[in-house]
């Protein structure tokens, strides 16, 4: 009986912890330089000026995983359209 809560409380421990380290990875700051965004911008003018755009601003890598989830699915509509 005692095992069984043990081992659930070590697993709840665990889950909230990489859950944490998650979340902290998610929200970090952007670390680049302005030098450095400015020729990420330069490089994705290619893609077209949005994402031109988006490489100047401060941006979490959360946010960043939205905008490349959101253009993956721009790409697909866009594609599958007749």
């Amino acid at each position: 009986m005692v095992q069984k809560i043990v081992k659930a409380t070590l697993v709840i421990l665990i889950v909230g912890v990489i859950a944490l380290v998650g979340f902290r990875a998610l929200n970090m700051r952007d670390q680049r330089t302005t030098g450095q965004r400015m020729g990420d911008a330069v490089d994705a003018v290619s893609d077209g000026v949005d994402n031109a755009g988006r490489q100047l601003k401060n941006r979490t890598p959360g946010e960043k995983l939205g905008d490349a989830v959101k253009d993956v699915g721009d790409d697909i509509k866009e594609k599958s359209a007749p």
